[in-house]
């Protein structure tokens, strides 16, 4: 081992090896702590307790738990240390009446076992090298007949979803994924997500980034559903520099645009609002074509919602320094 100059290192090895010469000096003085180790397996089975009046059958019948090797296939080799010539060496079928402590085998010594079987199992890697066992293969048509497996799901998700893939379906989770980690650092949640009554992070439905039918309409919904959902009912009494408060999150700003805005799609009825901090996510302007409809003080001052999400009435700006109201919670 070469030497070691860093002092950090020096005081981590010192504080380790601390106890090294006492380490056994609780045990009882017939006991021995030993390493096991084989000739085809890498693996090592360190500090296996036995007695100094263990004999050398019940030790060999110890190996062959461990390692699969009979008794009469064992060629043992007692070492001071890996790197050492062996101390003893014990032939099968030889010494078996002999005792442990006859051979004056002390703690943290290696037995060592040569398996001779020629056809040992474990020879060539066969009890550890996984890539030798033949793995089962399922054709794709056993595959497509399985119920509950991811396809036999996805299958069952396009049913309700056209337009449903798994690799859309991901893309979406990673999103969501990520979305949840900036909401635990307490960072601005990215486009198209916001936080819904609960404080739970949720994609957004009726802000600006909305994924709509590229024809202008709202895919699969009718004029009367689009009038129903979105129309001016869902504005009336909302104008222009009202004060205001967006839900989720509490967001306070004034009105400062109601109407159609047909860059957006999805029709009906949108509300621009300038927030009184940076927590929209345009300057007015439609993220999608540019079109300016009111004019924000920052790019993250402004925003386009549905009605129903807005309430107009006495919303002051939010003095910083007052304490935090009990429905402050979807805030952060």
């Amino acid at each position: 081992m070469g030497t070691i100059n860093n002092h950090d290192l020096l005081a981590v090895q010192s504080y380790i090896t601390a106890n090294d010469a006492t380490q056994y000096s609780h045990l009882h003085e017939s006991t021995l702590v030993l390493d096991l180790t084989h000739s085809n397996l890498k693996q090592r089975h360190i500090e296996i307790r036995f007695d100094k009046h263990t004999t050398v059958s019940s030790l060999r019948d110890k190996i062959y738990q461990q390692t699969g090797t009979a008794p009469h296939h064992q060629h043992l080799q007692v070492l001071q240390s890996t790197a050492s010539p062996p101390l003893y060496e014990i032939p099968p079928e030889s010494q078996n009446d002999r005792m442990l402590g006859y051979y004056g085998i002390t703690h943290g010594m290696t037995v060592h076992c040569v398996d001779i079987d020629p056809n040992s199992a474990s020879r060539g890697g066969g009890y550890e090298d996984t890539s030798l066992v033949e793995r089962y293969v399922m054709s794709e048509e056993q595959y497509n007949k399985r119920s509950g497996t991811l396809r036999d799901w996805g299958r069952d998700m396009k049913k309700n979803d056209p337009d449903f893939s798994l690799a859309k379906h991901a893309k979406e989770h990673r999103e969501l994924m990520e979305a949840q980690r900036q909401a635990k650092l307490g960072l601005e949640l990215p486009r198209g997500f916001e936080f819904d009554e609960a404080g739970t992070v949720v994609r957004s439905e009726d802000e600006e980034n909305t994924e709509v039918d590229p024809s202008g309409g709202t895919s699969g919904a009718s004029k009367t559903e689009i009038e129903k959902e979105y129309g001016i009912d869902t504005v009336e009494g909302v104008q222009v520099n009202m004060r205001c408060e967006i839900s989720p999150g509490n967001r306070r700003g004034s009105i400062a645009f109601v109407g159609i805005i047909p860059e957006l799609g999805g029709g009906g009825h949108w509300v621009g609002v300038i927030f009184d901090e940076p927590v929209g996510k345009t300057d007015g302007t439609t993220l999608k074509d540019g079109k300016r409809y009111f004019t924000a003080p920052g790019p993250k001052y402004g925003g386009f919602m549905r009605g129903k999400r807005v309430t107009v009435g006495n919303f002051p700006e939010r003095d910083i320094m007052d304490e935090l109201d009990d429905d402050s919670e979807d805030e952060l």
